[in-house]
C-alpha cells in the first residue's frame, strides 16, 4: 500500500480551505477523496464506506471536530479510522478530547506541508502495518508484556492499537496509576506506557513510586502526555521516565521509540 492508495475523507465547510486541502492530498498523489461540509453527513459516509482517514476542521456548521471524532470511537466500525484535525483553534476544551481520543496529529492553518506529509505516512504505516501483522516476522515481540496505563478508554483503545500493530501480544491495562501499580505488584513488565494526567495516582506519582522501589525499579517507562505546562513536563522527566511523547501521537515515532527503549542497550 502507498500513499495514493489511501482513502480520506475531508470535512471542511470553507471552499477555500477545503480546495487547499484536496490540492495538497492531490499534490501527493491521493486522488480517493470524499469531500463534505457538515459532520453529520461525513459520519453517515463513513458507515457506508469506511475512510482510511478522516481530515476534519474543528468548527463545522452542525457539530465540532472534537464531537465528530467522539462519535467515530464510540461506533465499533468507524473507531479504528485514524483521524487528522486542521484547525487553527488553541482553546484547551476543544483539542483535550481529540488528544485523548486518539488522533494521529493536530495541524495549526495554515499548515506546513512537510508536517501533513509526515501525518500521511504515519497513517500510512499505522495502516500497513495493521493490514500486514498476519504477514510480518514479530518474533522478537512475542514475549515482551507492556503495562498500558491510561484513564481514557479511547486513548487505551488507540495505544493498545499501536501497539498490537507493531506487533505486541500481551497488554494489560490499567485505568489509573493507582491499578497500574497494584499490577505492578502481581506481575512483572517489559514496559509501560502511561498517561500523566489521571485520578487517584498521576503518572509522575507512579513513576516516582517505580523507581523507588526495589522490584523493578529500572523498567522502562514512556509517559504519553497531552501537558503544555513546561515545568510539569520537566518534572515528569526528573521523576524517572524514560521517554516522552506528546499527544496527538506519531505512529513513526512511537513505534521507533519502543524499539529502543526495549532493544537499545544503550538507553
Amino acid at each position: 500500500m502507498t500513499l495514493e492508495d489511501l482513502f480520506v475523507l475531508v470535512i471542511e465547510p470553507s471552499n477555500m480551505q477545503r480546495g487547499i486541502i484536496v490540492n495538497r492530498l492531490k499534490a501527493l498523489g491521493i486522488v480517493n477523496i470524499d469531500e463534505f461540509e457538515e459532520g453529520a453527513a461525513a459520519i453517515t459516509a463513513m458507515q457506508q464506506q469506511t475512510p482510511d482517514l478522516v481530515l476534519s476542521a474543528m468548527h463545522l456548521p452542525d457539530m465540532t471536530g472534537t464531537e465528530v471524532v467522539t462519535q467515530m470511537r464510540e461506533q465499533a466500525e468507524l473507531s479504528d479510522i485514524t483521524f487528522l484535525l486542521i484547525s487553527s483553534e488553541t482553546h484547551y476544551r476543544y483539542l483535550e478530547p481529540i488528544r485523548q481520543a486518539g488522533a494521529i496529529a493536530i495541524l495549526p492553518k495554515p499548515f506546513d506541508e512537510n508536517d501533513f506529509r509526515k501525518a500521511l505516512q504515519s497513517t500510512l504505516h499505522y495502516i500497513c502495518d495493521k493490514d500486514e501483522i498476519t504477514d510480518r516476522d514479530t518474533s522478537e515481540y512475542e514475549n515482551l508484556r507492556v503495562l498500558l496505563v491510561d484513564d481514557s478508554k479511547f486513548a487505551r483503545k488507540y495505544l493498545n492499537q499501536i501497539l498490537t500493530n507493531i506487533g505486541i501480544e500481551s497488554i494489560v491495562e490499567a485505568e489509573d496509576g493507582a491499578q497500574g501499580l497494584a499490577l505492578l505488584e502481581q506481575e512483572r513488565f517489559d514496559l509501560i506506557v502511561s498517561d500523566y494526567n489521571m485520578p487517584n495516582v498521576d503518572g509522575k506519582e507512579m513513576v516516582e513510586h517505580i523507581r523507588a522501589s526495589d522490584d523493578q525499579p529500572t523498567i522502562p517507562i514512556m509517559m504519553v502526555t497531552s501537558e503544555q505546562n513546561e515545568s510539569q513536563l520537566a518534572a515528569i522527566q526528573a521523576a524517572g521516565v524514560s521517554a516522552l511523547i506528546s499527544k496527538p501521537l506519531s505512529y513513526d515515532m512511537m513505534k521507533q521509540l519502543i524499539e529502543k527503549l526495549v532493544f537499545d542497550s544503550d538507553l
